[in-house]
């Protein structure tokens, strides 16, 4: 057994109520896979066999239109997991995802999760609460798209990124976003010009400074005023 996959799946929100006996015997069952830059890890109505577990890299979950077109459902570090929804109805993938730069991931099979979750109420639990944060944030993207404006979207996905990656105090964020502008078009429903024009306006009004895929929030406050989140 690797040590290193236990002590992963113990710093998982999802698996880490779980016992030092069970996560090791979870641990065994998991398999790691390597995915190179724009590698496809599962795509929309693939068989769901296996949840994901992050070590190492960078992940996106997006969803493809008839024609082609991607919408940026979400992006993943390390320590987090995905593909829950296949391993509780039994059913297709629901979206595509692809690693964003060299990644590793840890792969449990369902088989592998329902044992797991017969011998553990508190597992259900994490589980059930995983499911319910994926439905809201996929109910607030929806009703974003149709109450913000696109600078809106644009300045409140700026602060959820800051949130969960950012360094420095609250007023001076700094992020590495490791995503191309057409990357954060995808997620905002706009076109890489749109997005690149509200980027630059937010830098002229002193909100954000630009440099690369690195931002610094230099204005949060101002950038939740425009997200909507103060009246």
């Amino acid at each position: 057994m690797n040590r290193d996959d236990a002590a992963l799946l113990h710093r998982t929100s999802l698996f880490g109520v779980l016992p030092e006996e069970a996560m090791e015997r979870l641990a065994e069952k998991a398999v790691r896979r390597s995915y190179g830059r724009g590698e496809i890890v599962f795509r929309e109505d693939d068989p769901g066999d296996a949840l994901c577990v992050v070590v190492e890299g960078l992940v996106k979950v997006y969803r493809t239109s008839l024609d082609g077109d991607e919408m940026l459902l979400v992006t993943l570090g390390p320590s987090a997991v995905f593909g829950e929804l296949p391993m509780v109805d039994g059913g297709l993938r629901s979206a595509s995802a692809a690693a964003v730069e060299a990644t590793t991931l840890l792969m449990i099979t369902r088989t592998a999760l329902l044992d797991a979750l017969r011998n553990s109420p508190e597992l259900i639990d994490r589980l059930l609460r995983s499911l319910g944060s994926m439905v809201r944030r996929l109910t607030d993207q929806a009703a974003d798209l149709v109450f913000l404006d696109l600078p809106g979207r644009v300045a409140k996905l700026l602060l959820r990124m800051a949130e969960e990656r950012g360094t420095g105090d609250e007023a001076d964020q700094a992020m590495d976003l490791q995503l191309t502008q057409t990357d954060l078009a995808n997620m905002v429903g706009g076109s890489r010009q749109s997005v690149n024009q509200v980027l630059n306006s937010f830098e002229r009004l002193g909100y954000v400074e630009l440099d690369g895929r690195r931002i610094v929030i230099r204005k949060p406050d101002q950038l939740k005023r425009r997200a909507g989140q103060y009246e």
